[in-house]
């Protein structure tokens, strides 16, 4: 367990560190007091939900470490994956990319909503693994696994791309950048592709999913779709 907790620990700070090189590197400046807020409030949401995890749920801990392109069984989430990997370089690099060369002028209040809503999808998130243990950092089915239909599972059938779109939407605000908002385009159509290829998968390998999707009729918005 302990060598568990030392891989989560080392995965969060190399992501902050990839995320620091992706947002200062094109930056090509420290001078960045947006950029700053926004590792200092992600940094923070995902250290809780991950101190979290290792007190309360080691083994949610272990599936969302395993994770990543290389990691997926099936070959479309493999493709799926790395796209989506682009996509979310493309949410942090261009809005860098729009600081330094000053295509944007967006007010100071204005960052500090896209630092609350990326703290707000965080917190989402962190609901949607305290009610559903089996929420994998890939896609797959193992042997105790069950459908879970109460908490936002009751609204809509995938509410942890909620939390991870509201907190993508605060990327570009968070940054500094209005044109940033046109990267969440292809990041939403990404997310879109997954998770339809997701519940084929699980209406297929799962006990009880079909019977689920029928009774939830919202995939990721309520009363829309």
């Amino acid at each position: 367990m302990e060598e568990l907790n030392k891989r989560a620990l080392a995965g969060l700070l190399q992501l902050i560190v990839t995320l620091a090189a992706l947002i200062f590197l094109p930056a090509w400046t420290f001078d960045y007091w947006r950029a700053w807020c926004f590792l200092a409030v992600f940094s923070v949401s995902v250290l809780a939900i991950t101190l979290y995890l290792v007190k309360n749920d080691p083994k949610l801990l272990e599936r969302r470490v395993k994770a990543g392109p290389g990691s997926e069984k099936e070959k479309g989430q493999r493709i799926i994956q790395a796209l989506a990997m682009l996509a979310f370089v493309a949410v942090i690099v261009f809005p860098a990319l729009d600081h330094r060369f000053e295509w944007s002028t967006v007010p100071p209040y204005v960052s500090a909503l896209g630092d609350i809503l990326v703290a707000l999808g965080l917190f989402f998130v962190f609901l949607v693994f305290r009610e559903n243990t089996f929420t994998s950092g890939i896609i797959e089915v193992e042997s105790e696994q069950k459908v879970i239909t109460t908490g936002p599972y009751a609204l809509v059938r995938h509410p942890m791309y909620i939390g991870a779109l509201v907190m993508l939407l605060g990327v570009p605000l968070a940054l500094g950048s209005w044109w940033g908002l046109l990267t969440i385009i292809p990041m939403a159509l990404v997310i879109v592709w997954r998770l339809r290829d997701e519940e084929r998968f699980l209406a297929k390998n799962l006990a009880g999913y079909s019977e689920y999707e029928k009774k939830v009729r919202y995939r990721l918005l309520p009363f829309i779709w």
